[in-house]
């Protein structure tokens, strides 16, 4: 491959549907059968640089390349690395990549792990920029969803929590969005709704959503429940969010209401979103959505490595760098060597970092 050809996963959306599937279907087989796979990565590395804390994200990374008999470098605090010198993204990662095979990436802002594959020497993927994106947590919903459903179609999703900040939320939204019949019920208050780009992303894609402030009303309709925290490091303030914290809980009198086979899911970690009476429920698929990560990430590092993958560039758009992206979040605020890049929808602008959208002026 040519540089910045490499199959990075930044987005969902640079892979076509069929290698989602893909990758799920040889996470099934690898969990029937992980005999046949072992020592599959040997003499392979995988970099793993995490910004921000991780526990099951990271474990389930490093167990998969473990399992697949490849070895490991990386930081998981950015005290104990160059970064805490001032060393931008673009440097750690050129350094990092030309020791790995494979890069997977946590950072805080938005788009970072994509301005980290522009440079990179070897695939990139993104596990978790900011309260962007997340897809292998999204890879990972895929593959229990069709394990414990048996279907990715006709589903009625209801997501309750922190729909605004929430990157799993978004991923999964998107992605179930490619998928025949799904309808989706946004749980949130008026604070955390669902980002306006993920909302005509539904819309554009052809299916129903409804958005509403309580899960009594939603939750005997559904066929899925998506629960995520309120996360406390997206808020600029303690005060915002301790008005939010505590609105919404799971408990055994919600769960009544639910139909029998309605599946609870959680990316983890909770705080007080799910009561731990909740845990003995048959239906709450949680821990178990957790270990389908670690197969999914191996089937990734295997599809990756192997070029299994066909991909897109990273950059499509216009290069227009005397325009800055409102999102304060956004990586290109904060990284000066950054192409600014912003794909044009007839006078509005979206950002290719982060897709937050303006208004040309």
């Amino acid at each position: 491959m040519t540089k910045n050809n490499f199959p990075h996963l930044i987005d969902l959306d640079n892979y076509p549907v069929s290698s989602w599937d893909s990758i799920t279907n040889l996470a099934i087989d690898i969990k029937r059968n992980p005999h046949i796979y072992v020592g599959a990565c040997n003499g392979k590395i995988m970099g793993t640089l995490f910004y921000e804390p991780s526990t099951r994200t990271q474990m389930s990374f490093q167990s998969a390349m473990l399992r697949l008999g490849g070895g490991i470098i990386g930081f998981d605090n950015p005290a104990n690395s160059s970064v805490a010198k001032g060393e931008s993204i673009k440097d750690t990662t050129k350094i990092a990549s030309s020791y790995s095979d494979i890069i997977v990436m946590r950072h805080p802002l938005e788009g970072s792990v994509k301005a980290a594959a522009l440079t990179s020497d070897c695939p990139v993927v993104n596990a978790g920029d900011g309260g962007h994106l997340h897809p292998t947590q999204t890879l990972t919903d895929l593959l229990t969803l069709k394990a414990e459903k048996g279907t990715l179609s006709g589903l009625t999703v209801g997501f309750c929590g922190d729909l605004k900040n929430g990157r799993t939320v978004h991923s999964l939204l998107k992605a179930l969005c490619c998928y025949d019949n799904n309808k989706f019920v946004l749980i949130s208050t008026e604070e955390l709704k669902v980002p306006t780009y993920i909302k005509n992303r539904i819309s554009a894609s052809g299916k129903e959503y409804t958005e509403v402030n309580t899960l009594e009303e939603a939750i005997p309709s559904l066929d899925v429940l998506y629960m995520t925290r309120i996360q406390r490091e997206r808020f600029g303030s303690e005060e915002e969010y301790n008005s939010q914290k505590h609105v919404f809980c799971l408990d055994k009198k919600k769960m009544k209401a639910a139909g029998k086979d309605m599946i609870v899911m959680h990316p983890l970690p909770r705080v007080d979103e799910i009561a731990v009476e909740v845990d003995d429920d048959p239906r709450a698929l949680y821990f178990k959505q957790a270990n389908y990560g670690m197969y999914v990430r191996m089937s990734l590092i295997l599809s990756v490595l192997n070029e299994d993958i066909k991909t897109k560039p990273l950059l499509t758009g216009t290069k227009m760098p005397k325009v800055c992206c409102h999102n304060q979040k956004c990586i290109t605020n904060f990284e000066p060597s950054l192409p600014h890049s912003f794909r044009n929808y007839g006078g509005v602008l979206e950002c290719e970092y982060c897709d937050e959208r303006l208004l040309l002026e």
